[in-house]
């Protein structure tokens, strides 16, 4: 079983997953392939809730294409759950997000949401966050100041660039990416917290403050579903 079929496998089972949800309510949808996979399964279901919430400008361009309603994060006062993927995930529901560049929308939706449903399959599983690169999304001003205070958490520090190569990658806020490498993440939320402290810093792909409450991981057996 290939990767796309294990990213498709979890889609339909988040798809259920959310349906069990009472009708008429808002749905927080995440940003990846793995979403795009769980989105096209829910797009015949859309009538099941009244509107969507999208973390990114890819995202909400899908479900439009889909036929769902798209709201303003602004116009919606909370959401039954909200469904993402994740670059890595511990036992504890500890994440590392951002790879695709969308952490910063994703943490905003995930905090307005009663629960966190992470899809997946199982090589994003991990005893300890780090083997992945941090995502930090800085106001491009600050790329000097934040580069110097994340190379004091031990991590090998580098701007992400666009496909180009040429170019910093720009996120839909504006924003420049650091990735940090080599890390490891002993205690997911005391990172999190120095990170966002540091001044230029929009936002840190560590997600422990909104941690997964709810694991759908895929393998070639199935999907599992874990409480966390």
């Amino acid at each position: 079983m290939n990767q796309d079929q294990l990213k498709k496998m979890v889609g339909e089972a988040a798809r259920d997953e959310v349906l069990k949800l009472a009708s008429g309510q808002v749905l927080g949808i995440g940003t990846g392939s793995t979403v795009n996979c769980f989105i096209d399964a829910l797009a015949p279901y859309k009538a099941h809730f009244s509107g969507t919430v999208s973390s990114s400008n890819a995202t909400t361009e899908r479900l439009l294409k889909h036929g769902f309603k798209v709201l303003n994060p602004n116009d919606v006062n909370g959401l039954p759950a909200y469904v993402d993927g994740a670059d890595e995930i511990d036992s504890l529901g500890n994440m590392i997000k951002g790879g695709g560049g969308a952490l910063t929308r994703e943490k905003i939706i995930a905090s307005m949401a009663k629960q966190f449903i992470c899809i997946c399959d199982s090589s994003k599983q991990v005893s300890v966050l780090g083997a992945f690169a941090l995502p930090v999304e800085i106001i491009p001003l600050a790329q000097g100041v934040v580069t110097r205070e994340l190379e004091k958490f031990g991590g090998k520090v580098s701007l992400r660039l666009a496909k180009s190569a040429q170019e910093p990658f720009v996120t839909d806020n504006g924003g420049w990416i650091l990735d940090v490498a080599g890390l490891s993440i002993s205690n997911p939320l005391s990172m999190e917290s120095q990170i966002n402290q540091i001044a230029g810093v929009i936002t840190v792909g560590l997600f422990a403050k909104e941690r997964a409450n709810i694991l759908l991981v895929s393998n070639t057996a199935g999907v599992v579903r874990l409480i966390l």
